[in-house]
């Protein structure tokens, strides 16, 4: 059983986005309400790229997580990063 804000796959993704960090691709990136996920489909990542024209490689680089989608963070009520990323295409309960 998964516990409460300990999920494997949500570890993953946030050792990437570190990765990508470092890399320098990523300014910074949030993961809000942490510590009440179950699973990756219900986390919401947002992130910032160090510039736009790095955009195509955090893609490509975050795909190979499974049902990657993103889009640009235009309502701002979670977090002021620029991009919001969920991996959860095509998911249903």
């Amino acid at each position: 059983m998964v516990q409460i804000g300990n999920v494997p796959e949500i570890k993953a993704v946030k050792k990437h986005l570190e990765e990508l960090k470092e890399k320098g691709l990523i300014s910074e990136w949030e993961l809000p309400y942490e510590n009440i996920l179950t699973r990756l489909t219900a986390a919401i990542f947002f992130l910032t790229p160090t510039d736009d024209s790095k955009l195509e490689e955090i893609w490509k680089e975050l795909e190979s997580h499974k049902m990657l989608q993103y889009r640009l963070n235009e309502e701002k009520k979670l977090s002021q990063l620029v991009w919001r990323v969920e991996f959860n295409k095509g998911f249903e309960l």
